[in-house]
């Protein structure tokens, strides 16, 4: 018998790999191949998973490290700095979502209960996929990508409160509200003793542990099973009771260690819970459903888009902005299933959404990976659509009138740190942001700014960045610094520039591309580039000669 269920998890394994390799040559998410891996190994197609009991056990101890791993992110010391837009967008495009997603599921024939708790799942993101492209690309610190990880912490909140709810519908007969109210009581007793332990139990207990990383791992993964499974007697479930354990854990300077060491047991777990997943399929329930997953998927690839772009233009924010935020969370996330597996457990939904929903997240996740990718070529594209919510004054005709002779473009981090030197030239100096935050903090400052995108040609031409005699661009977005370049190209400019790049071989190309100098942060910090600035003259050769010294080392 033991031997027969080590075979029997072989061959799903193996399957999975097979077609994970077919699926991560088409450039697709291992998520899909896994729900396909289910779906053939599955009763519909192989039958081969006959002891569904143990890939279900595995698959519930994948989603509480999951929610475990998510719970360490949510540092209630940094929710702060989540922002007041990353909030209000969120919750704008979780309510829009949910509501628009209520009335599209109720007419396509699902009952008002399954149509709620399903629309309420489709409206969050998928954590582990966006972060996973951001970081691809190098975008997570990037004005957009943080924006996006603020409107995910805000969504994990969320989904939080819903898996309690989820947990009530599930508590037994009486009335609902009666058995949330307790439930919510429950909840804040449970914060405060957590608050409690975090504060002044639980770093000493990891401190000692941390003598050992295989100690620490043990510990860790101890008190991830010890809350999830003891909080099942307060009624919550063991989803609830893992991210409770996880963000109990997120302010101590051991849980980057402690998620290190438990990230590949996730991945693993959690592979088997996709499988079981799909092992819930069959090709008769895929075609039934196929009509209604892509009216529902359209809706996600299109509205969260949407209403994202309008959220964060409401509140001032550059339609690029909007845009590149919004088609990041174009897709389902893994909360989706794990909502909708909760609400299956307790009866209160339909069986025939899963397929649906399996459908709909294999259609959104493929098509927003390709999305997030290439946002910016896909925005440069669609950008005359926009153009009408692009805020850049009406133009004027300024010829005669002088325009700033320094330009600074971004104020984070970098900027802030060269600015006073750009102060102490004194020259005409102009700070350009398109964060509203920014802006104001330079207005009440009363520091020249202005609001636009650099990477829009009618807002440079609106600034006359042709006549300027140094510009520095301290945003490391290579396409953005290319079309700068350009632009003071073709318009003659002999203005000096100096962009920001990630690494040497970008600044190699930004070199090709005409830059006059490339700052690149792990080198050169914003402070060190300021002490460069102090004294220096605006002309255009003295930066090409400190250029040809960085080239040389860099080609080294």
């Amino acid at each position: 018998m033991e031997h027969m269920l080590f075979f029997e998890i072989a061959l799903v394994i193996v399957t999975a790999g097979l077609i994970a390799f077919l699926l991560r040559f088409l450039k697709q998410p291992m998520i899909i191949a896994y729900i396909i891996t289910g779906l053939i190994v599955g009763p519909g197609i192989l039958g081969l998973t006959r002891s569904p009991e143990v890939f279900e056990a595995f698959s519930s101890i994948g989603v509480a490290f999951l929610l475990f791993l998510v719970g360490l992110h949510l540092n209630w010391r940094n929710i702060k700095d989540v922002g007041k837009i990353a909030v209000l967008a969120g919750l704008a495009q979780v309510i829009f979502t949910s509501l628009v997603g209520y009335l599209i599921l109720f007419q396509l024939g699902f009952d008002q209960m399954t149509s709620l708790v399903a629309s309420i799942a489709f409206a969050f993101s998928s954590t582990i996929i966006i972060v996973k492209i951001l970081s691809d690309k190098e975008d997570l610190d990037r004005f957009y990508g943080r924006i996006s990880i603020g409107i995910l912490i805000v969504q994990d909140l969320v989904a939080m409160a819903i898996l309690l709810v989820v947990a009530a519908m599930g508590a037994g007969e009486g009335d609902l509200g009666l058995v949330l109210g307790v439930s919510l009581v429950k909840l804040a007793v449970v914060i405060m003793i957590l608050w409690a332990l975090a504060k002044y139990t639980l770093p000493h207990i990891f401190r000692y542990a941390a003598r050992s990383q295989e100690l620490l791992f043990l510990v860790a993964l101890s008190w991830c099973f010890a809350l999830a499974s003891g909080l099942t007697f307060l009624g919550f479930s063991i989803e609830a009771g893992a991210l409770l354990a996880g963000i109990s854990l997120a302010g101590s300077q051991f849980h980057r260690e402690s998620e290190s060491k438990i990230r590949p047991l996730r991945d693993f777990f959690l592979i088997l819970f996709f499988i079981v997943l799909g092992t819930q399929l069959t090709l008769s329930s895929f075609s039934a459903a196929i009509g209604p997953a892509v009216i529902v998927s359209a809706f996600i690839l299109i509205g969260n888009p949407l209403i994202l772009l309008a959220a964060l233009r409401l509140f001032g924010y550059h339609p690029r902005t909007g845009f590149l935020v919004g088609v990041t969370m174009a897709q389902v996330s893994e909360f989706s299933f794990i909502l909708l597996a909760g609400a299956l457990a307790v009866g209160s939904i339909d069986e025939s959404i899963l397929p649906v929903a399996t459908l709909v997240a294999m259609i959104t996740i493929a098509i927003s990976t390709y999305l997030i990718k290439y946002n910016e070529a896909i925005y440069e594209k669609l950008e005359f659509l926009f153009r009408w919510m692009d805020s850049v004054p009406e133009q004027k005709d300024k010829r005669g009138e002088p325009g700033p002779s320094v330009i600074l473009f971004g104020l984070h981090n970098m900027g802030e740190a060269i600015l006073p030197s750009v102060k102490s030239m004194k020259e005409d100096y102009l700070v350009v942001d398109f964060n509203p935050v920014v802006i104001d903090k330079l207005a009440r400052t009363r520091i020249p700014h202005m609001y636009g995108d650099m990477g829009s040609r009618d807002f440079l031409q609106h600034v006359q960045a042709e006549k300027a005699k140094l510009i520095i661009s301290t945003i490391p977005d290579m396409s953005a610094n290319t079309d700068l370049i350009e632009y003071l190209k073709m318009r003659r400019s002999r203005a000096a520039v100096v962009v920001t790049a990630r690494n040497d071989d970008e600044a190699l190309k930004m070199y090709e591309a005409g830059a006059s100098f490339v700052i690149v942060p792990t080198i050169m910090g914003g402070e060190h580039f300021g002490h460069m600035l102090d004294g220096k003259k605006l002309s255009k050769s003295s930066w090409m000669k400190m250029a040809k010294r960085q080239k040389q080392a860099f080609l080294r």
